[in-house]
């Protein structure tokens, strides 16, 4: 095993630990996400075209971005909507202040201010780019009612960053905020998805891994009866780049390993020939107040 290898798994168990020990609500923790990205997910790598599309089922997210900006992908634009939806919906509001140092924000996402072309400044504004010029469209078919609905969302309507990309740690005279669309704000408050910030922090290396994390932890919160979901229906949701269902299945059960050290007490199990089997278990953040959850 490579060093990095070694030190990415000890940071892991580190970070299970942490959540063992004491509750998200009470470490000051808690996190939330978007429904909608959790239903069907963002691309994880560098799309080839400006537009992305995802099933679940009956439902369909479609993600469009100007030729020029191109769309988001990979764990950053996940641990900025993470933070924005926590955000909104623990102030109950679309406007949202990100403070008046880069640095400090970008702290919160557990991310050094480093500059140059690979650094994780020029990674963050490049993303938030991306995420913000993105149009998100959800469908939902059911033919066997006759119903077919169709929202559109703009994650912010306005955006407004005085940070100087070459001063991080410089305070600014104003305030740097994001007012969140209203249609996706409403989203969030309507539908939270609780997570443990934590836990968002420790799988950043794999926005894979985030994704199977965010959606065993909404699944839990309605489960009532184990459930098997075939691979080819998981791969629609998951996964879009890879050249074989087989290929896919290797790299999920890969990155669930890892989603199951911070989220140990999830029950699920894989059917040879078949796909997974989800049953019902404590959720991740065992929050009484969402177990509302759709």
């Amino acid at each position: 095993m490579k060093p990095s290898d070694i030190q990415r798994t000890n940071r892991l168990a580190d970070r299970a630990l942490e959540i063992e020990w004491e509750h998200a609500e009470h470490a000051g923790a808690m996190a939330y996400f978007a429904r909608i990205l959790v239903l069907a997910t963002m691309p994880h790598s560098r799309p080839k075209t400006s537009q992305f599309q995802r099933t679940n089922g009956k439902f369909t997210m479609t993600m469009v971005a100007p030729d020029a900006v191109g769309l988001p992908f990979g764990s950053i634009p996940r641990l900025v909507l993470a933070w924005l939806s926590t955000e909104a919906v623990q102030t109950r509001s679309r406007r949202l202040e990100l403070g008046q140092s880069l640095s400090a924000f970008m702290r919160q996402l557990d991310m050094a201010p480093t500059g140059g072309q690979r650094g994780d400044i020029t990674r963050l504004r490049n993303q938030m780019n991306r995420l913000f010029a993105s149009t998100i469209s959800c469908s939902y078919s059911d033919k066997d009612v006759g119903y077919d609905g169709r929202r559109s969302f703009l994650i912010a309507d306005k955006i407004d960053l005085w940070w100087d990309t070459r001063r991080p740690d410089e305070q600014t005279l104003w305030e740097s905020t994001i007012t969140l669309g209203e249609r996706f704000y409403q989203e969030l408050i309507d539908h939270p998805v609780p997570l443990d910030m934590r836990a968002l922090k420790a799988l950043k290396q794999s926005p894979l891994a985030l994704d199977i994390y965010a959606w065993l932890t909404y699944r839990m919160h309605s489960l009532d009866q184990p459930v098997v979901i075939p691979w080819a229906v998981i791969e629609a949701q998951f996964g879009s780049s890879y050249s074989a269902t087989w290929d896919f299945r290797c790299k999920f059960l890969e990155r669930l390993k890892a989603v199951q050290v911070v989220y140990p007490k999830v029950r699920i199990a894989e059917v040879p020939g078949r796909g997974l089997k989800l049953s019902p278990s404590l959720t991740s953040v065992p929050s009484p107040a969402h177990r509302h959850l759709p």
